[in-house]
């Protein structure tokens, strides 16, 4: 006859898909069931214990409840590590409430979109089965224009800031894929407002505001650089005479029609600002020279015409 104890045996507790030892739940300030509860339900999409501990020492450093999902565990390619690691971004309803939090936010204007343009992305993208060549047709606005309003010695300021959508858009395979994730895919015009909606809050407020797991998923940890073609060295002769300065190879015609395309995209909607900061972030020496003095000469005689 089975005896009382074994009746009424508690059933085993549910085990968390990422395991931590309790060293670590203890240093956390959490318990078993809170951490089950961010590895399933908050964080789902997490790989590792120290992804979830990142997002849980972040939300307790800005005294943010992590059980509200104010951050997000987003993976991204590290080129000086050859593989991907867990990195913790806010996400946009976060850097808004920041920017409420000051006093100072003063409303936002509905958001202005470009034309649809709808092309193919066709490559490789990283799925839950591997590396897979997938070609997917997307309609979705050329930009994205925001403005946001802060209040300034009592004077309501707006701050604009205008978003490109294949310049943003996050890559299925990170930096060596061109495919869109299945979020861009979806929702193009809802991912671009949201990261609309952030380069406009880091223009209001930009000691409160960064960028956002939006902005940052699907990209590299290092910054990306269009870098000249290298070319194999070629043993020197014995005592040679100083050689002329050898012809560069950064402005190239794939450069400049990289930078006729900039050119023309800031004209469409006069965000000649952002083109600036845009090549600033992205290019040097001599190819941030070129296509510095290409805006300047575009925003001259965009200036010109308008008088």
């Amino acid at each position: 006859m089975a005896t009382n104890t074994q009746l009424h045996a508690s059933p085993s507790k549910p085990v968390a898909r990422i395991a931590i030892s309790q060293t670590a739940l203890d240093e956390l300030g959490l318990d078993a069931n809170t951490w089950r509860v961010l590895t399933d339900s908050i964080f789902p999409s997490a790989r590792t214990a120290d992804g979830i501990a990142l997002a849980v020492r972040y939300c307790q450093a800005r005294g943010l409840d992590v059980l509200k999902r104010p951050v997000h565990v987003v993976p991204m390619w590290s080129k000086a590590q050859g593989r991907e690691i867990e990195t913790v971004w806010p996400g946009i309803n976060e850097v808004q409430v920041t920017a409420a939090r000051t006093g100072q936010y003063a409303g936002i204007d509905r958001p202005v979109f470009g034309p649809d343009v709808t092309r193919t992305f066709a490559g490789k993208a990283r799925t839950d089965n591997g590396w897979r060549e997938i070609s997917v047709e997307v309609t979705y606005p050329a930009w994205c224009e925001v403005t946001v309003y802060r209040l300034v010695d009592d004077h309501r300021c707006p701050f604009t800031e205008t978003v490109f959508w294949e310049e943003t858009y996050s890559r299925a395979g990170g930096a060596h894929s061109e495919v869109p994730t299945a979020m861009w895919v979806k929702r193009p015009r809802g991912q671009l407002l949201k990261c609309a909606k952030a380069a406009s809050l880091r223009a209001a407020f930009p000691e409160e505001a960064g960028y956002t797991a939006e902005e940052m998923a699907g990209k590299s940890v290092e910054p990306d650089e269009l870098t000249a073609r290298q070319e194999p060295s070629q043993p020197q002769a014995a005592e040679p005479e100083a050689p002329a300065p050898a012809p560069t190879e950064a402005l190239d015609d794939a450069f400049k029609a990289k930078v006729a395309k900039l050119v023309a995209r800031a004209q469409q909607v006069s965000a000649w600002g952002q083109a600036i900061e845009y090549v600033r972030t992205r290019f040097t020496d001599e190819q941030l020279h070129y296509a510095l003095r290409e805006l300047h000469k575009a925003s001259t005689a965009a200036t010109a015409q308008a008088a």
